[in-house]
């Protein structure tokens, strides 16, 4: 039976392939692998796996092509991405803690709540003495 929506990993990998295809013009298994620091044969099973599953195209010279499904899913990540960033950046986290705590809750949230947090980030934009009073509220931050 045919998964409804792609896995976790699925995702990244669509991500992934997303962002080469927009930087370089074309995803190679090579540069999705060095990307994701995984072996190459991983990146072959998955790329067959998200064929079969119609995300995604092998076309030779161009390389990995996502189907309109794919880039669908891949285009949902991406603005999933940009919402938890630009949401955590008005709290000023760094980025380094950005990425990394939006890599662990990305694929966790409904679509509702990703909905809430970009409400949330606009409204702190369009009202920012809101969101230095609150930034002023917060409790001094703990050692690690």
């Amino acid at each position: 039976m045919p998964q409804s929506s792609p896995s976790q990993s699925a995702e990244d990998y669509l991500e992934r392939i997303h962002e080469l295809i927009r930087e370089k013009g074309y995803a190679r298994v090579v540069d999705i692998a060095s990307s994701l620091q995984v072996k190459q044969a991983s990146v072959t099973g998955m790329v067959q796996k998200l064929g079969e599953l119609g995300y995604l195209n092998y076309e030779k010279y161009r390389g990995l092509v996502l189907t309109e499904k794919g880039l669908a899913i891949a285009t949902k990540i991406k603005r999933r991405h940009e919402t938890l960033s630009r949401f955590f950046s008005l709290f000023g986290l760094d980025a380094e803690t950005q990425k990394h705590d939006i890599e662990g809750i990305e694929h966790h949230l409904s679509s509702d709540t990703l909905d809430v947090l970009a409400d949330l980030a606009t409204f702190f934009e369009k009202n920012p003495e809101i969101l230095q009073r609150f930034v002023k509220s917060r409790r001094p931050k703990r050692e690690s």
